[in-house]
């Protein structure tokens, strides 16, 4: 059986955390910024523009994320923080629509991407990256966590949009379900306090 283990982001392991973004899917291109941008700032950024503004995060005093390893490899990546940094997600229709909680609630965090190398995948890392997600947003003082999966019973995904992580992983972890206009997209939430 393989070893999981997780750390959160930090300087000392950016590469670890660039070898897990660039293990298939759009995690490289993306540089997990996604959520952070409106669609007018993600449509005029590049690569490099992208990568600093990670890099900057990476370095600030709120690590962005954590990264799983298996047997020592870096192996998945999970973006977990306030809800409110993560702009995109205030003005996505359907999570507007559905979340029960204030939009400019600091208290309220999210997990808005998961990233799994290819060698990876079907070994349990989101789940593993969703409990250090939980335990992280509970120590810093989150009070509930949001997350925007997918249900993967009632759409066919293609395996690059499952970066925002499959229902069924959610729900075992104790999230509970609010669906929304989009049944396929349903807005998972978990009191944390």
């Amino acid at each position: 059986m393989p070893t999981i283990t997780t750390a959160l982001a930090s300087p000392e392991i950016w590469d670890d955390i660039q070898h897990t973004l660039s293990g298939g899917g759009d995690g490289r291109s993306c540089q997990c910024v996604w959520p952070v941008l409106t669609n007018k700032e993600w449509q005029t950024t590049d690569l490099d523009q992208r990568t600093a503004l990670f890099r900057h995060e990476v370095l600030s005093d709120r690590p962005p994320g954590i990264v799983a390893y298996v047997d020592d490899e870096p192996a998945g990546w999970v973006r977990i923080g306030p809800r409110p940094a993560q702009r995109r997600l205030g003005r996505t229709r359907n999570i507007v629509a559905t979340t029960q909680e204030p939009l400019d609630d600091d208290s309220v965090w999210a997990v808005s991407c998961f990233v799994v190398r290819k060698e990876y995948r079907g070994q349990g890392l989101n789940a593993a990256l969703l409990d250090a997600a939980i335990a992280y947003a509970r120590d810093s003082g989150a009070r509930v966590i949001e997350g925007y999966p997918i249900d993967t019973a009632q759409t066919n995904v293609r395996v690059n949009d499952l970066f925002h992580g499959a229902l069924s992983t959610f729900l075992a972890a104790g999230f509970r379900e609010i669906r929304g206009p989009k049944p396929e997209r349903p807005v998972v939430s978990l009191d944390v306090t």
